[in-house]
């Protein structure tokens, strides 16, 4: 007879060792950037993620992601092996607006979160995903297969999805070198002055309220968001707005930090009494019952065909509600998205 297959911890996929020392030219370089050019398997938060986890070791030793690097130092990287994704298939309507055999297009409702977490375990993006696609891109992690990039759960709108490793990473270089074109529909409280802008502050989380982000965090990362009215109403203007960075919560801050909040927006002033005249136009922004942001536009290159790929998502039927009760009277200004 054969020999039995291997059980247990013996028969599960070994772990990658990797081993690099630090030349001349990358002294001075963070860590994490480092690795994640000298492995290009892994993307930097990929790198993040496993430096906190203790598989990346500088001279022996745990290491921060933000080190600074010095001639001859040796860094070790204990890569985990891959393990069969967590999330289970689910059957969850997708609006998918674009597929073909590398990517899919979908656009996303408010509420549905992307990918599970501590607090979505299940009914995610991700778990509607598994079950449209056979196979995903495994680069996001167990939790994010084919996630590329990422909504609030109250914002709708246009994302792309990576079926396989190699267009998720050539998507992400995209992100990364801000060569994607992200629009945005935002229905915010009051009129912003000028009618035409650019905030450009860093963000990063805020030191008292950590579930929050904010422009005075001590270590906020660059950020840059350009706005455009579009459509003014008694208390209320509706922005096109386009972000050339992707901090998380970016728009709903940097328009908040402006004395504009989001329309609805409970974490960062959107709920607060609108400085409207007309009582049904309170009203109307006083019964959103998410951030009244839309993922309106998104542009990108095909990561195989070289195809440049734009699609736009219409306002779901509650923001386009909202807007129609606010058109009902005193309306100040034509629509010009």
């Amino acid at each position: 007879m054969g020999a039995a297959p291997p059980q247990g911890p013996a028969a599960r996929p070994r772990s990658r060792l990797k081993s690099l020392a630090v030349r001349p030219e990358d002294a001075g370089r963070r860590l994490d950037v480092w690795l994640a050019a000298a492995l290009p398997g892994l993307s930097r938060a990929r790198v993040q993620a496993l430096v906190a986890a203790g598989h990346v070791r500088l001279d022996g030793g745990r290491c921060r992601p933000s080190a600074r690097l010095r001639t001859g130092q040796s860094v070790s990287v204990d890569v985990p092996a891959p393990v069969p994704a967590g999330p289970e298939p689910e059957d969850i309507p997708l609006d998918v607006v674009y597929e073909d055999a590398r990517l899919l297009v979908v656009n996303k409702p408010a509420g549905l979160v992307v990918h599970p977490g501590a607090g979505a375990p299940r009914g995610t993006l991700v778990n509607a995903l598994l079950r449209h696609v056979r196979d995903l891109s495994g680069v996001g992690g167990v939790l994010r297969p084919g996630i590329v990039h990422r909504l609030d759960r109250g914002t709708s709108g246009l994302l792309v999805v990576a079926k396989d490793d190699e267009a998720h990473r050539a998507l992400a270089r995209q992100f990364a070198g801000r060569a994607v074109e992200k629009e945005y529909l935002a229905l915010v409280l009051g009129l912003p002055a000028p009618r035409s802008g650019t905030v450009a502050a860093p963000v990063g989380r805020d030191p008292v309220h950590r579930r929050r982000m904010s422009v005075r965090a001590p270590r906020g990362r660059e950020a840059r968001t350009d706005y455009r009215v579009v459509e003014t109403f008694d208390g209320a203007s509706l922005l096109r707005v386009r972000i050339h960075t992707g901090r998380t919560h970016q728009i709903r801050v940097h328009l908040a930090s402006i004395g504009h909040p989001v329309a609805g927006d409970p974490t960062y002033g959107g709920t607060r009494a609108p400085p409207s005249r007309r009582a049904a136009a309170r009203e109307a922004l006083l019964s959103l019952g998410r951030p009244a942001l839309h993922a309106a536009r998104l542009a990108f290159v095909h990561p195989a065909s070289g195809e440049p790929l734009a699609f736009e998502a219409p306002l779901p039927a509650d923001l386009a509600a909202t807007l129609e009760r606010l058109r009902g009277g005193g309306h100040h200004g034509g629509p010009a998205v």
